[in-house]
């Protein structure tokens, strides 16, 4: 049987141009050769979730710019070292070329990942996110429901009538930060937004690079929260994935270490908002040890602290530093005997 060549390969022998975006901790572009460098398991994926890659693949055709691209959802298993399992590769190629021949054309691309088991279909909220980032790459028209949120968030609707807002037109908006004014109108409304509307804009908003306008009002609406007498842990958790992708890392950072320092930081939802979301936080020393400290304490107790290290041990990005913190001799007691326990239940004593 004659080896089957790589997904891009097989793409791009049809005519095809290919772009590659992750979907899974966020939604963002992938360079080709990183994306094909992994693919041939040379490197980890970059961005894994639960130990999958979940990317998107943009088929178009070069030659006929005037029809939408085609999108194809796919998801992989990774070995334990983070990359591609080559016998789940080869298994999808055998899927794909059981449904298209040995040479891929326009005409069955369309159903091409029907019945394939390593296709997925996103949420609908992913969708969203993805649409508006692919609309505005191609410069193809905004959604109906731009116009609608871009009043909403200008406060012309009242602040309480955020149930009428379509999600697609939040995800359009946060992912045309540099157009009409929207940087302007985003940061104005952040210190108004009840919860909901301002969680929704966030998730839209940790799939870009936010400017420091936005990131100081996130992260003023977030100490703001900090100090009352019970904060809200929805509008905590919102800030850390809003923030997440700040320019100025500095505004991020000085967020989360102030959250750090509160006892409401021991809830899990904040602490999984911070490795899943604002892991390149984490790169700092202190800041990762004061992670850790409170994960240990963290209010669901051993499986919780086990789920989130193993995350982290598992990405590229941040493997290395946290290996080195769970050697710190100068960790605490408590820290050190969830560690040992984790360990543990690794070698299954």
């Amino acid at each position: 049987m004659e080896t089957i060549a790589t997904l891009t390969e097989f793409i791009e022998s049809g005519g095809l141009s290919l772009d590659f975006s992750d979907m899974g901790r966020r939604v963002s572009s992938l360079p080709r050769e990183r994306f094909v460098a992994f693919e041939n398991a040379e490197i980890p994926y970059p961005l894994p979730l639960q130990q999958q890659a979940w990317f998107a693949l943009t088929l178009a055709d070069p030659t006929q710019r005037q029809i939408d691209p085609m999108i194809w959802f796919i998801r992989f298993p990774l070995d334990e070292q983070g990359k591609l399992s080559l016998s789940a590769r080869d298994d999808f190629m055998h899927h794909l070329v059981e449904s298209l021949g040995s040479k891929p054309d326009t005409d069955g691309m369309e159903t091409a990942l029907q019945n394939n088991p390593y296709a997925f279909q996103p949420k609908q909220e992913r969708l969203a996110i993805f649409h508006a980032r692919l609309t505005r790459n191609l410069n193809k028209p905004v959604s109906r429901f731009y116009d609608h949120a871009k009043a909403y968030f200008d406060g012309d609707l009242g602040w309480e009538q955020w149930s009428f807002i379509g999600y697609q037109g939040i995800a359009d908006l946060a992912a045309r930060l540099e157009q009409q004014g929207n940087t302007q109108r985003i940061a104005k409304s952040i210190p108004s937004l009840p919860p909901s509307p301002l969680e929704a804009l966030c998730h839209c908003l940790e799939n870009e690079v936010i400017p420091q306008t936005i990131a100081n009002a996130l992260a003023q609406r977030g100490l703001s929260n900090l100090q009352q007498d019970m904060p809200d842990p929805q509008v905590l958790s919102a800030v850390v994935r809003g923030l997440s992708q700040s320019s100025k890392t500095a505004i991020r950072d000085d967020f989360i270490h102030r959250l750090l320092d509160h006892s409401i930081s021991h809830r899990c939802d904040l602490l999984a908002a911070i490795a899943g979301r604002a892991w390149e936080a984490l790169e700092e020393s202190a800041m990762r040890h004061r992670f850790l400290e409170q994960l240990a304490d963290n209010e669901e107790g051993q499986g919780f602290f086990n789920g989130i290290l193993s995350d982290l041990l598992y990405l590229p990005a941040t493997r290395q530093a946290m290996q080195a913190s769970l050697r710190d001799p100068l960790r605490t007691e408590r820290l050190s005997q969830v560690i040992g326990t984790f360990f543990s239940q690794i070698r299954g004593e």
